[in-house]
């Protein structure tokens, strides 16, 4: 897949949450694992191996970018933040989740 292709709908949770985490700004990984704990009552958790295996691959596919942000003199923390592909990605995923949500009040299991 190319960095320039958004990659194919549904997003996984640990996708999802991470972007929609970024769409608030710069955060480091503990803070975005910690948010989507936080954000999913704990439905979504991520380990390090999760959380830091999804940051290197929303890297590598052009979603996230790493970046400096002004942390505590000597932090040694890695901060990202979302990509213009990022917020193509998420937004599709919104779309998609939306439509889903349409079928099911059409089909009146959701009002």
């Amino acid at each position: 897949m190319s960095a320039q292709t958004v990659q194919q709908q549904p997003l996984t949770p640990v996708v999802f949450h991470t972007l929609l985490c970024l769409v608030d700004g710069e955060m480091h990984g503990y803070a975005i694992a910690q948010q989507v704990e936080e954000r999913t009552g704990g439905s979504v958790r991520m380990g390090p191996g999760t959380l830091y295996g999804s940051l290197h691959r929303l890297r590598e596919i052009g979603y996230i970018e790493e970046c400096d942000a002004a942390g505590a003199a000597g932090e040694r923390r890695r901060y990202y933040r979302l990509a213009a592909l990022g917020r193509d990605a998420l937004e599709a995923e919104a779309a998609r989740l939306q439509g889903e949500v349409r079928l099911l009040q059409a089909k009146k299991v959701l009002r």
